[in-house]
Protein backbone atom coordinates (compact mmCIF):
# COMPACT_ATOMS: atom_id res chain seq x y z
CA UNK A 1 0.00 0.00 0.00
CA UNK A 2 1.40 3.39 -1.02
CA UNK A 3 0.92 6.87 0.35
CA UNK A 4 1.92 8.83 -2.74
CA UNK A 5 2.75 12.48 -3.32
CA UNK A 6 2.09 13.50 -6.93
CA UNK A 7 3.11 16.52 -8.96
CA UNK A 8 1.50 17.45 -12.28
CA UNK A 9 -2.10 16.99 -11.15
CA UNK A 10 -4.67 17.45 -12.69
CA UNK A 11 -2.71 16.64 -15.86
CA UNK A 12 -3.68 13.64 -17.96
CA UNK A 13 -0.90 11.22 -17.01
CA UNK A 14 -1.02 12.02 -13.29
CA UNK A 15 -4.79 11.67 -13.34
CA UNK A 16 -4.56 8.26 -15.01
CA UNK A 17 -1.86 7.07 -12.62
CA UNK A 18 -4.09 7.96 -9.67
CA UNK A 19 -6.94 5.98 -11.21
CA UNK A 20 -4.62 3.03 -11.86
CA UNK A 21 -3.33 3.07 -8.28
CA UNK A 22 -6.90 3.12 -7.01
CA UNK A 23 -8.03 0.42 -9.43
CA UNK A 24 -5.24 -1.86 -8.27
CA UNK A 25 -6.04 -1.07 -4.61
CA UNK A 26 -2.54 0.29 -4.01
CA UNK A 27 -3.62 3.43 -2.13
CA UNK A 28 -6.03 4.79 0.44
CA UNK A 29 -4.68 8.32 0.77
CA UNK A 30 -3.11 10.48 -1.93
CA UNK A 31 -1.41 13.86 -1.71
CA UNK A 32 -1.23 16.05 -4.82
CA UNK A 33 0.46 19.43 -5.13
CA UNK A 34 -1.48 21.84 -7.33
CA UNK A 35 -0.82 25.34 -8.66
CA UNK A 36 -3.25 27.95 -7.31
CA UNK A 37 -4.46 28.62 -10.86
CA UNK A 38 -5.40 24.94 -11.30
CA UNK A 39 -6.92 24.33 -7.88
CA UNK A 40 -10.54 24.68 -9.04
CA UNK A 41 -10.14 22.12 -11.81
CA UNK A 42 -8.10 19.81 -9.58
CA UNK A 43 -10.76 19.97 -6.88
CA UNK A 44 -13.52 19.07 -9.32
CA UNK A 45 -11.57 16.12 -10.74
CA UNK A 46 -10.49 14.81 -7.33
CA UNK A 47 -14.08 15.01 -6.09
CA UNK A 48 -15.25 12.99 -9.09
CA UNK A 49 -12.63 10.34 -8.35
CA UNK A 50 -13.56 10.19 -4.66
CA UNK A 51 -17.29 9.94 -5.41
CA UNK A 52 -16.54 6.85 -7.50
CA UNK A 53 -14.15 5.58 -4.81
CA UNK A 54 -15.50 6.69 -1.40
CA UNK A 55 -12.80 4.78 0.50
CA UNK A 56 -10.08 6.98 -1.08
CA UNK A 57 -8.89 10.35 0.25
CA UNK A 58 -7.20 12.82 -2.10
CA UNK A 59 -5.64 15.80 -0.34
CA UNK A 60 -4.82 18.77 -2.57
CA UNK A 61 -1.93 20.95 -1.42
CA UNK A 62 -1.57 24.39 -2.93
CA UNK A 63 1.99 25.03 -4.03
CA UNK A 64 4.51 25.57 -6.81
CA UNK A 65 7.30 23.11 -7.61
CA UNK A 66 9.63 25.91 -8.74
CA UNK A 67 9.87 27.26 -5.18
CA UNK A 68 11.75 26.00 -2.09
CA UNK A 69 9.64 23.45 -0.16
CA UNK A 70 7.52 23.45 -3.33
CA UNK A 71 5.84 26.64 -2.16
CA UNK A 72 3.79 24.73 0.41
CA UNK A 73 2.71 26.20 3.74
CA UNK A 74 5.01 25.01 6.53
CA UNK A 75 2.19 23.40 8.52
CA UNK A 76 1.19 21.33 5.47
CA UNK A 77 4.80 20.33 4.93
CA UNK A 78 5.34 19.06 8.48
CA UNK A 79 2.01 17.22 8.45
CA UNK A 80 2.76 15.14 5.36
CA UNK A 81 6.51 14.49 5.41
CA UNK A 82 6.35 11.34 7.54
CA UNK A 83 3.31 9.95 5.72
CA UNK A 84 4.65 10.03 2.17
CA UNK A 85 6.47 6.92 1.00
CA UNK A 86 6.29 7.36 -2.79
CA UNK A 87 6.87 10.51 -4.85
CA UNK A 88 5.62 10.72 -8.44
CA UNK A 89 7.14 13.72 -10.22
CA UNK A 90 5.28 14.38 -13.47
CA UNK A 91 4.92 18.18 -13.48
CA UNK A 92 6.58 19.68 -16.57
CA UNK A 93 5.93 21.85 -19.58
CA UNK A 94 5.50 19.38 -22.44
CA UNK A 95 4.91 21.87 -25.28
CA UNK A 96 7.38 21.42 -28.17
CA UNK A 97 7.10 25.15 -28.93
CA UNK A 98 7.77 26.35 -25.36
CA UNK A 99 10.25 29.24 -24.93
CA UNK A 100 13.52 28.23 -23.23
CA UNK A 101 13.13 30.39 -20.12
CA UNK A 102 9.65 29.10 -19.30
CA UNK A 103 10.73 25.48 -19.87
CA UNK A 104 13.85 25.90 -17.75
CA UNK A 105 12.00 27.29 -14.74
CA UNK A 106 9.47 24.46 -14.59
CA UNK A 107 11.38 21.51 -15.99
CA UNK A 108 14.85 22.11 -14.52
CA UNK A 109 14.43 24.41 -11.54
CA UNK A 110 11.21 22.62 -10.61
CA UNK A 111 12.92 19.22 -10.67
CA UNK A 112 15.74 20.59 -8.51
CA UNK A 113 13.18 21.70 -5.93
CA UNK A 114 11.38 18.34 -6.03
CA UNK A 115 14.71 16.55 -5.57
CA UNK A 116 15.36 18.65 -2.46
CA UNK A 117 11.89 17.86 -1.13
CA UNK A 118 12.34 14.14 -1.72
CA UNK A 119 15.49 14.16 0.41
CA UNK A 120 13.48 15.40 3.43
CA UNK A 121 11.14 12.40 3.47
CA UNK A 122 12.18 9.91 6.19
CA UNK A 123 10.01 7.03 4.97
CA UNK A 124 10.59 7.28 1.23
CA UNK A 125 10.49 3.94 -0.59
CA UNK A 126 10.42 5.15 -4.20
CA UNK A 127 10.91 8.31 -6.26
CA UNK A 128 9.28 7.90 -9.68
CA UNK A 129 10.64 10.59 -11.98
CA UNK A 130 9.12 11.12 -15.43
CA UNK A 131 11.63 12.12 -18.07
CA UNK A 132 11.14 11.48 -21.80
CA UNK A 133 12.74 9.23 -24.38
CA UNK A 134 13.49 12.42 -26.31
CA UNK A 135 16.27 13.59 -23.97
CA UNK A 136 18.41 12.10 -26.76
CA UNK A 137 17.97 15.29 -28.77
CA UNK A 138 19.43 14.81 -32.26
CA UNK A 139 21.41 11.65 -31.42
CA UNK A 140 20.52 8.78 -33.70
CA UNK A 141 21.07 5.04 -33.90
CA UNK A 142 20.33 2.79 -30.92
CA UNK A 143 19.59 4.81 -27.76
CA UNK A 144 20.25 2.84 -24.59
CA UNK A 145 18.40 3.11 -21.30
CA UNK A 146 21.59 3.00 -19.24
CA UNK A 147 23.20 6.03 -20.89
CA UNK A 148 22.57 9.76 -20.66
CA UNK A 149 24.78 11.35 -23.30
CA UNK A 150 24.59 15.03 -24.07
CA UNK A 151 23.72 15.36 -27.78
CA UNK A 152 25.28 17.88 -30.12
CA UNK A 153 21.90 19.62 -30.35
CA UNK A 154 18.27 19.40 -29.30
CA UNK A 155 15.27 19.71 -31.57
CA UNK A 156 13.50 22.07 -29.15
CA UNK A 157 13.71 23.53 -25.64
CA UNK A 158 11.41 20.86 -24.24
CA UNK A 159 14.02 18.21 -25.05
CA UNK A 160 16.88 20.34 -23.75
CA UNK A 161 15.31 21.13 -20.40
CA UNK A 162 14.13 17.57 -19.83
CA UNK A 163 17.72 16.43 -20.47
CA UNK A 164 19.05 18.91 -17.91
CA UNK A 165 16.39 17.84 -15.42
CA UNK A 166 17.26 14.17 -15.86
CA UNK A 167 20.92 15.03 -15.18
CA UNK A 168 19.84 16.39 -11.79
CA UNK A 169 17.85 13.25 -10.96
CA UNK A 170 20.72 11.04 -12.09
CA UNK A 171 22.94 12.78 -9.55
CA UNK A 172 20.82 11.63 -6.58
CA UNK A 173 20.48 7.97 -7.60
CA UNK A 174 23.01 6.93 -4.97
CA UNK A 175 21.07 8.69 -2.20
CA UNK A 176 17.44 8.08 -3.17
CA UNK A 177 15.57 4.97 -4.44
CA UNK A 178 14.72 6.57 -7.78
CA UNK A 179 13.38 5.07 -11.00
CA UNK A 180 13.60 7.28 -14.09
CA UNK A 181 10.85 6.73 -16.63
CA UNK A 182 11.39 7.73 -20.26
CA UNK A 183 8.10 7.37 -22.14
CA UNK A 184 7.73 7.63 -25.88
CA UNK A 185 5.03 9.92 -27.27
CA UNK A 186 2.01 9.26 -25.06
CA UNK A 187 -1.41 9.06 -26.71
CA UNK A 188 -4.92 8.29 -25.49
CA UNK A 189 -6.27 4.97 -24.26
CA UNK A 190 -6.05 2.26 -26.92
CA UNK A 191 -9.52 0.88 -26.13
CA UNK A 192 -11.58 3.96 -25.22
CA UNK A 193 -9.51 6.54 -27.11
CA UNK A 194 -9.72 8.82 -24.05
CA UNK A 195 -7.28 11.70 -23.82
CA UNK A 196 -7.58 15.31 -22.68
CA UNK A 197 -5.31 16.98 -25.23
CA UNK A 198 -4.80 16.63 -28.97
CA UNK A 199 -1.02 16.97 -29.27
CA UNK A 200 1.82 14.77 -30.53
CA UNK A 201 0.45 12.48 -33.27
CA UNK A 202 -2.89 14.28 -33.05
CA UNK A 203 -1.27 17.26 -34.83
CA UNK A 204 -1.14 15.14 -37.98
CA UNK A 205 -4.74 14.06 -37.45
CA UNK A 206 -5.65 17.77 -37.17
CA UNK A 207 -3.94 18.50 -40.46
CA UNK A 208 -5.38 15.55 -42.35
CA UNK A 209 -8.88 16.24 -41.07
CA UNK A 210 -8.70 19.88 -42.14
CA UNK A 211 -7.38 18.99 -45.60
CA UNK A 212 -9.64 15.99 -46.24
CA UNK A 213 -11.80 17.82 -48.81
CA UNK A 214 -8.82 18.27 -51.11
CA UNK A 215 -8.63 15.93 -54.13
CA UNK A 216 -5.40 14.43 -52.79
CA UNK A 217 -3.34 14.59 -49.59
CA UNK A 218 0.39 14.12 -50.24
CA UNK A 219 3.13 12.62 -48.10
CA UNK A 220 5.33 15.18 -46.36
CA UNK A 221 8.92 14.67 -47.46
CA UNK A 222 10.56 11.26 -47.70
CA UNK A 223 11.20 9.36 -44.47
CA UNK A 224 12.66 6.02 -43.47
CA UNK A 225 12.25 6.85 -39.77
CA UNK A 226 10.03 5.20 -37.20
CA UNK A 227 7.57 6.92 -34.87
CA UNK A 228 7.34 5.80 -31.26
CA UNK A 229 3.89 6.24 -29.76
CA UNK A 230 2.57 4.46 -26.66
CA UNK A 231 -0.99 4.32 -25.26
CA UNK A 232 -1.61 5.80 -21.84
CA UNK A 233 -2.62 2.48 -20.26
CA UNK A 234 0.71 0.89 -21.18
CA UNK A 235 2.47 3.71 -19.33
CA UNK A 236 0.22 3.72 -16.25
CA UNK A 237 0.16 -0.05 -15.76
CA UNK A 238 3.92 -0.25 -16.23
CA UNK A 239 4.82 2.55 -13.84
CA UNK A 240 2.51 1.32 -11.08
CA UNK A 241 4.15 -2.10 -11.38
CA UNK A 242 7.65 -0.58 -11.39
CA UNK A 243 6.87 1.67 -8.42
CA UNK A 244 6.75 -1.46 -6.25
CA UNK A 245 9.81 -3.13 -7.75
CA UNK A 246 13.04 -2.85 -5.79
CA UNK A 247 14.82 -4.18 -8.89
CA UNK A 248 13.82 -0.93 -10.63
CA UNK A 249 15.66 1.21 -8.07
CA UNK A 250 18.46 3.15 -9.73
CA UNK A 251 17.25 2.18 -13.20
CA UNK A 252 16.28 4.30 -16.19
CA UNK A 253 13.54 2.70 -18.23
CA UNK A 254 12.31 3.29 -21.77
CA UNK A 255 8.54 2.91 -21.91
CA UNK A 256 8.55 2.99 -25.68
CA UNK A 257 6.90 0.87 -28.33
CA UNK A 258 9.07 -2.25 -28.77
CA UNK A 259 7.74 -2.69 -32.32
CA UNK A 260 7.26 0.83 -33.71
CA UNK A 261 5.95 1.50 -37.20
CA UNK A 262 7.60 3.61 -39.91
CA UNK A 263 6.42 7.22 -39.97
CA UNK A 264 5.14 6.86 -43.54
CA UNK A 265 3.16 3.73 -42.68
CA UNK A 266 1.41 5.52 -39.81
CA UNK A 267 0.76 8.59 -41.96
CA UNK A 268 -0.67 6.43 -44.76
CA UNK A 269 -2.99 4.70 -42.28
CA UNK A 270 -4.16 8.02 -40.82
CA UNK A 271 -4.91 9.51 -44.24
CA UNK A 272 -6.72 6.36 -45.38
CA UNK A 273 -8.86 6.11 -42.23
CA UNK A 274 -9.79 9.81 -42.18
CA UNK A 275 -10.34 10.42 -45.91
CA UNK A 276 -11.14 6.95 -47.24
CA UNK A 277 -8.22 7.06 -49.71
CA UNK A 278 -4.44 6.76 -49.40
CA UNK A 279 -2.05 9.71 -49.69
CA UNK A 280 -0.74 10.50 -53.14
CA UNK A 281 2.33 12.43 -54.23
CA UNK A 282 4.83 14.25 -52.01
CA UNK A 283 5.52 17.74 -50.70
CA UNK A 284 9.22 18.39 -50.00
CA UNK A 285 9.87 18.64 -46.26
CA UNK A 286 11.65 21.96 -46.80
CA UNK A 287 8.49 23.34 -48.44
CA UNK A 288 6.33 22.18 -45.51
CA UNK A 289 8.71 23.81 -43.02
CA UNK A 290 8.54 27.10 -44.92
CA UNK A 291 4.76 26.91 -44.92
CA UNK A 292 4.59 26.30 -41.17
CA UNK A 293 6.70 29.36 -40.45
CA UNK A 294 3.42 31.20 -40.95
CA UNK A 295 1.40 31.43 -37.74
CA UNK A 296 -1.79 31.65 -39.77
CA UNK A 297 -0.94 28.42 -41.58
CA UNK A 298 0.01 26.63 -38.34
CA UNK A 299 -3.27 27.62 -36.75
CA UNK A 300 -5.28 26.74 -39.84
CA UNK A 301 -3.78 23.24 -39.94
CA UNK A 302 -3.53 22.77 -36.16
CA UNK A 303 0.16 21.80 -36.31
CA UNK A 304 3.18 23.04 -34.36
CA UNK A 305 6.14 23.51 -36.72
CA UNK A 306 8.44 21.59 -34.33
CA UNK A 307 6.44 18.44 -35.10
CA UNK A 308 8.12 18.16 -38.52
CA UNK A 309 11.53 17.64 -36.89
CA UNK A 310 10.46 14.15 -35.82
CA UNK A 311 9.52 12.95 -39.31
CA UNK A 312 13.10 12.26 -40.36
CA UNK A 313 14.78 11.58 -36.99
CA UNK A 314 16.43 8.16 -37.19
CA UNK A 315 16.72 6.57 -33.77
CA UNK A 316 15.67 3.36 -32.06
CA UNK A 317 15.03 2.98 -28.36
CA UNK A 318 16.62 0.08 -26.51
CA UNK A 319 14.12 -1.54 -24.10
CA UNK A 320 16.32 -4.20 -22.51
CA UNK A 321 15.75 -3.01 -18.95
CA UNK A 322 12.05 -2.40 -19.50
CA UNK A 323 11.62 -5.87 -20.98
CA UNK A 324 13.46 -7.51 -18.11
CA UNK A 325 11.64 -5.67 -15.33
CA UNK A 326 8.18 -6.08 -16.89
CA UNK A 327 8.70 -9.67 -18.00
CA UNK A 328 6.64 -11.19 -15.16
CA UNK A 329 3.95 -8.48 -15.20
CA UNK A 330 2.05 -9.55 -18.31
CA UNK A 331 1.98 -5.89 -19.42
CA UNK A 332 2.36 -5.37 -23.17
CA UNK A 333 2.14 -2.46 -25.59
CA UNK A 334 -0.66 -2.77 -28.14
CA UNK A 335 0.03 -2.18 -31.82
CA UNK A 336 -0.34 1.48 -32.76
CA UNK A 337 -1.90 1.05 -36.19
CA UNK A 338 -4.29 -1.69 -35.04
CA UNK A 339 -5.68 0.62 -32.36
CA UNK A 340 -5.62 3.75 -34.54
CA UNK A 341 -9.38 3.54 -35.40
CA UNK A 342 -10.28 4.08 -31.72
CA UNK A 343 -7.94 7.06 -31.53
CA UNK A 344 -9.50 8.65 -34.60
CA UNK A 345 -13.06 7.89 -33.43
CA UNK A 346 -12.41 9.73 -30.15
CA UNK A 347 -10.88 12.61 -32.09
CA UNK A 348 -13.92 12.83 -34.37
CA UNK A 349 -16.21 12.91 -31.35
CA UNK A 350 -14.38 15.79 -29.68
CA UNK A 351 -12.59 17.68 -32.46
CA UNK A 352 -14.96 20.66 -32.24
CA UNK A 353 -14.42 21.08 -28.48
CA UNK A 354 -11.84 23.80 -27.87
CA UNK A 355 -10.51 22.40 -24.59
CA UNK A 356 -8.98 19.42 -26.39
CA UNK A 357 -6.86 21.51 -28.73
CA UNK A 358 -3.43 22.91 -27.98
CA UNK A 359 -3.19 26.66 -28.69
CA UNK A 360 -0.91 27.00 -31.72
CA UNK A 361 1.44 29.97 -31.38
Amino acid sequence: MQTPFITGFPGFISRQIIKELIGQEKVKRIFAIVLPSQMKQASEISQEIMVDNPHISITLLEGDITLPNLGMASDNLVAIQKEIDTVWHLAAIYDLAVPREAAWVVNVQGTSMVNDFVKTLPNLKKYMYFSTAYVAGTRDGLLREDELIRPKAFKNFYEETKFEAEVLVEQIKSDVPVTIIRPGIVRGHSITGETIKFDGPYFFINMIDRLKKLPIIPFIGKSNSFINVVPIEYVTKSVVYLSESEKANGKTIHLTDPTPHPVEEVYRSMVSMITGKPPKGRIPLSFAKIGLKSKIMRQKLGVEKETLDYLTWSAQFDTTQANGLLKESGITCVDFIESLPTMIAFYDLHKNERQYHVPIK
